[in-house]
């Protein structure tokens, strides 16, 4: 992108997002139709919106934790 600025090129930025509404079936989603294998059949609608969205906060430059999961004797 910097090079593409650089040399005067035009460039174009496209976000996309897929908002799903109201009654919305299962069959309709073009993933489901493309892998029906996937996804089980009692399933049917899409998880509900969630007050609060889950995640986990992570610290810069921390590494894994290398620690047995029991004491050994």
């Amino acid at each position: 992108v910097k090079e593409s600025v650089k040399e005067h090129a035009e460039l174009f930025a496209v976000f996309a997002s897929l908002k799903l509404e109201s009654g919305v079936k299962m069959e309709e989603l073009p993933v489901v139709c493309e892998f029906p294998g996937v996804f089980s059949g009692d399933v049917s609608d899409v998880p509900p919106e969630r007050e609060m969205k889950f995640t986990i906060d992570l610290v810069p430059g921390t590494g894994p934790i290398s620690m047995a999961p029991y004491r050994m004797s």
